[in-house]
């Protein structure tokens, strides 16, 4: 995993060219003018950009290291920057990989992941749970971290069912 982490690190570098031409393509004072062209892009650049900080750290990836890795601005008074909803959608499409990283774990015989994940995941829906969101596209994806919460949860069950997770939490200090 180190391997493809590092190999994701080097292309972040065409990432950081690319952005630098960006930013010279439109005046710094209309970012929010042409912000619709480049969003998607950058929601999906963020959650790249924590999936890799994740695997590596198991930890969730500030907003300033994602712009960071991106080579742009976290602060919206220095022109080209990361807007908070893109970075927040980021992190929540980040929520749905790892629910389908806690399936294929199992799958795969790891069944101590799906507890890491469902912990991280818990702590991340309450951190979401204190913000107030509009009814927009935003609060839609958070609505879906409902469901990735759950489908965790479910994995996590069955292991315990299956007493699959035994080691697991024994060596999590808990007991059986």
């Amino acid at each position: 995993v180190s391997k493809k982490c590092q190999k994701a690190r080097e292309h972040f570098g065409t990432v950081r060219t690319q952005m630098e031409s960006l930013k010279t393509k439109f005046p710094a004072d209309q970012y929010y003018r042409f912000h619709e062209h480049w969003r998607f892009v950058l929601q999906r650049l963020v959650f790249l950009a924590a999936f890799v900080v994740y695997l590596e750290s198991e930890t969730l990836v500030t907003r300033e290291a994602v712009a960071e890795i991106l080579g742009i601005e976290a602060d919206r008074e220095r022109g080209f920057h990361l807007d908070i909803e893109d970075y927040l959608s980021g992190v929540l499409t980040l929520a749905s990989e790892l629910a389908r990283l806690a399936v294929n774990s199992v799958t795969a015989g790891d069944y101590s992941r799906p507890l890491r994940i469902s912990t991280f995941i818990n702590e991340l829906d309450s951190g979401f749970r204190l913000l107030n969101l509009k009814n927009d596209s935003l609060r839609k994806r958070y609505d879906g971290l409902k469901y990735d919460v759950k489908k965790i949860e479910e994995v996590v069950y069955d292991l315990s069912i299956r007493g699959l997770n035994k080691e697991a939490t024994v060596s999590a200090g808990g007991e059986k």
